[in-house]
């Protein structure tokens, strides 16, 4: 299964189980449309109908806007955003609304939101390019998940539908499946079985998706398959590198990041969003401020290029990190 059946899968259950779960967004509930930008919601208006698959109007803020209502009003949304990069234009309701209601109103009133977003390049230029994570992480009252398999992703998203708190999905562009209607000519076609029945992937839970003893690599979504691929490249050299997908970035789990650095005492962190400000420096700045004993060098970002990410194959290819800049940046910190 794909990590867009997945998440098909995953809203389809959810919606069985509680009637009070809603999708809403845009280009979902067109009979014999795609499904959203990357078919995650094909065919769900057959089995929901249109009152519970909502079609909107071009329009981020309302949107989100409605789904934020929808939700103090006793349902559970599942909003879809096109691409990540348009929720700057809801930006009002991503930070001043819903992650501040219910400790505005004392816990009074919740805010049961789920809002999916694409990130990632894919050759569409530098508006349909971004990974914007920092800026939810940045903003108390959000939880954060970034699937990048689709046990994850099935898992992850049925247990963002059951919390209380609004949840960020971001979704990699490039990780959906590389086969149906919206085919992406670099994807990254990643299968594996997904269970059937009721299960629910923890906030807070790393996986270890390479063990190694050299240095400790966190990556998200594209950039731990980018990771695998450089540790594989460097076995052969003799270096070993421990990719650690986390999972959330909010809840973040610091424990087994630091089990793993207790190994090996190196600090990498991989990302697809620009190095300055970006989710790696606060999880650098973390492990810095209460774990320095652990080191053994300082540790190292490997991330996009602060610079747009141009619509040039080439360039695009250039400033976003692929395996070969992340293996020169583990050999450079053992020989340091």
């Amino acid at each position: 299964m794909t990590i867009a059946k997945a998440l098909r899968l995953a809203i389809a259950e959810e919606m069985r189980r509680d009637p009070t779960v809603i999708c809403i967004g845009e280009d979902i509930g067109i009979p014999g449309g795609w499904g959203g930008a990357f078919t995650v919601t094909w065919g769900l208006e057959r089995e929901f109908g249109l009152e519970r698959i909502r079609n909107t109007p071009i329009s981020e803020a309302g949107l989100i806007g409605a789904a934020i209502g929808a939700a103090l009003a006793g349902l559970r949304p599942i909003a879809d955003f096109q691409y990540s990069d348009f929720m700057f234009c809801a930006a009002d309701q991503l930070i001043n609304q819903a992650p501040k209601l219910c400790f505005m109103s004392g816990g009074r009133v919740r805010v049961p939101l789920v809002v999916r977003a694409p990130v990632g390049a894919s050759t569409r230029g530098a508006q349909h390019a971004q990974c914007p994570e920092a800026w939810i992480v940045h903003t108390p009252g959000w939880k954060v998940a970034v699937p990048s398999t689709p046990y994850d992703a099935k898992g992850l998203l049925k247990a963002a539908v059951r919390d209380d708190n609004p949840v960020f999905i971001f979704e990699h562009k490039l990780l959906y499946g590389s086969s149906g209607a919206r085919k992406e000519d670099n994807a990254v076609q990643v299968d594996e079985p997904v269970p059937d029945g009721d299960f629910v992937v923890p906030f807070g839970a790393a996986a270890i998706r390479r063990p190694g003893r050299h240095v400790t690599v966190v990556a998200t979504h594209l950039m731990i398959y980018r990771s695998v691929q450089a540790a594989e490249e460097l076995a052969q050299e003799g270096i070993e590198l421990e990719v650690i997908d986390p999972r959330t970035l909010v809840p973040f789990d610091y424990d087994t990041v630091c089990e793993s650095l207790g190994r090996t005492g190196r600090l990498m962190v991989v990302e697809e969003d620009t190095r300055r400000g970006g989710w790696g420096a606060e999880i650098v700045a973390e492990i810095v401020e209460n774990h320095c004993d652990v080191l053994k060098a300082p540790p190292v970002r490997v991330a996009t290029y602060d610079a747009p990410v141009a619509a040039s194959p080439v360039m695009e290819r250039f400033v976003v990190p692929g395996a070969a800049r992340i293996a020169a940046a583990a050999r450079a910190m053992l020989s340091a």
